[in-house]
């Protein structure tokens, strides 16, 4: 059935009027993005701060191009500037902030990329590069909203781009900061995407992150293993014994206080996640319960970095210190910093040996669980069918983005949306990071559809 809108127009004739120039404004949206991968704006020390501050004014001068009739560029002193941009609506109208971050994770092995990760390339209708999907596809795809408006949005759409998400999570101060500039009625988080290509998917929960650095230095120099070893302690030895009691053996993460729950909606296939993780033939899931739970809803600590000798080169000889980064990923509605303290105590008391451990604290980040009962989320779900199609599933996040729990405190009436156009095959922070660029437009349309939706329905209902 059709229904009109205030203005006389049908939602049909809208979805047909903003899916069109949605995809005409692709050739653009695909340029756009490919200009944002070639610059290798990293936030983590040690790389260009040049390049941060190119990709900068590329986005400013994107969202520029889109019709903003505000574009600034925010000074964050030594951290990574952010862009904010403005699209005013009609007087009364609701306002609608977009959020991305433009800074993207270090590409890693260059050897273990197809293709180079800062040369955009498309394959079977997917753009790789770093950054093309987390989350220069957020930038992009809300630039694509405003020009299919011609910059005249039917809401006020605010837009905050930022530069330090990837690593030090810098921004965080500025929204307490400069509250009016978050004020919205609904504030959409452009750094998630759907469980699967063409399949709708709202976020409704994150898990927060702790991490540590976990030190163990047992001897003043390396000595002869035939002539010292066995009495001599062997610091990575130590080390490996210790961070193995952060599994239990179906590989659970046993930390005693930090625990978890059964996720509520639907599961994840296990083909698919096989497929989308890269999981090797004949390897095992770790872990039990249901997929979607290990992934959304129970803590899972992981070792990801590691400071020991190398294999090639290194000699018969007692380990005399090491180092290892452990993350450990925190249920939605569990403080990260008091987890971060329940590890530490944890890894102190398990040191094997009598071994002196230390763990030094490093970045948490708070958790998200959404309430999507509201009239917005229902608005939400009406354009994203519109946009794939078919109706909406709600999905889980095991990664974190620091700055929702910050938005609920600067904007506690604005209803938050995790949305985007990333899925599990986009390889997120690993090589050959990618888009589907159907899944880009796709996002872009239930992004102008929502907007437009909002519109309408405030004014339908008499709201000034």
């Amino acid at each position: 059935m059709t229904t009109s809108v205030p203005n006389g127009e049908s939602e049909a004739a809208v979805s047909a009027r903003l899916r069109a120039r949605i995809s005409t404004g692709m050739t653009q949206t695909q340029a756009e993005l490919e200009s944002l991968v070639r610059i290798p704006g990293c936030a983590f020390p040690g790389f260009p701060p040049a390049e941060i501050e190119r990709v900068a004014q590329r986005v400013a001068a994107i969202l520029r191009d889109a019709g903003c009739a505000r574009v600034d560029i925010i000074d964050n002193g030594d951290n990574p500037p952010a862009v904010y941009a403005e699209a005013p609506g009609p007087v009364g109208s609701p306002t609608v902030l977009l959020y991305a971050h433009y800074d993207v994770q270090p590409a890693g092995d260059l050897a273990a990329w197809t293709s180079p990760p800062f040369e955009p390339s498309v394959r079977d209708g997917r753009l790789y590069g770093r950054g093309a999907a987390d989350d220069k596809s957020g930038v992009v795809l809300h630039a694509a909203v405003l020009r299919a408006f011609d910059g005249h949005p039917p809401c006020t759409v605010r837009v905050i781009i930022e530069g330090d998400e990837e690593y030090g999570g810098s921004f965080e101060d500025f929204p307490r900061q400069h509250p009016e500039m978050f004020a919205a009625d609904a504030i959409i988080i452009a750094d998630t995407g759907n469980i699967e290509v063409g399949v709708p998917s709202f976020t409704s929960a994150l898990r927060g992150r702790a991490m540590v650095t976990v030190s163990v230095a047992t001897l003043a120099d390396p000595v002869h293993s035939g002539m010292f070893g066995g009495p001599a302690p062997d610091a990575l030895m130590a080390l490996i014994t210790l961070l193995a009691t952060l599994r239990d053996r179906a590989g659970d993460t046993s930390i005693p206080g930090v625990s978890g729950n059964d996720w509520p909606g639907a599961d994840v296939d296990e083909r698919l996640f096989r497929d989308q993780a890269g999981i090797l033939a004949g390897q095992p899931l770790t872990g039990t319960g249901s997929i979607a739970s290990r992934l959304y809803s129970r803590p899972v600590a992981s070792v990801v970095g590691i400071d020991a000798p190398a294999v090639d080169g290194a000699i018969n000889a007692v380990v005399p210190r090491a180092r290892a980064k452990v993350s450990l990923r925190v249920p939605p509605g569990m403080d990260p910093k008091e987890a971060q303290q329940t590890l530490t105590a944890y890894l102190i008391a398990q040191a094997p040996w009598g071994v002196q451990v230390e763990v030094e604290a490093g970045v948490t980040g708070n958790g998200y669980l959404a309430d999507t009962s509201g009239s917005i989320y229902t608005t939400m779900a009406a354009a994203m069918r519109s946009a794939y199609g078919r109706e909406t599933v709600e999905i889980g996040s095991g990664g974190s983005i620091p700055l929702v729990s910050v938005l609920t405190e600067v904007s506690p009436d604005a209803t938050i949306l995790l949305v985007g156009a990333q899925d599990l095959a986009a390889a997120i922070h690993a090589p050959d990071e990618s888009v589907d660029l159907g899944e880009l437009r796709d996002a872009a349309l239930a992004e102008a559809l929502f907007v437009q939706l909002l519109a309408d329905h405030r004014a339908g209902s008499g709201q000034q």
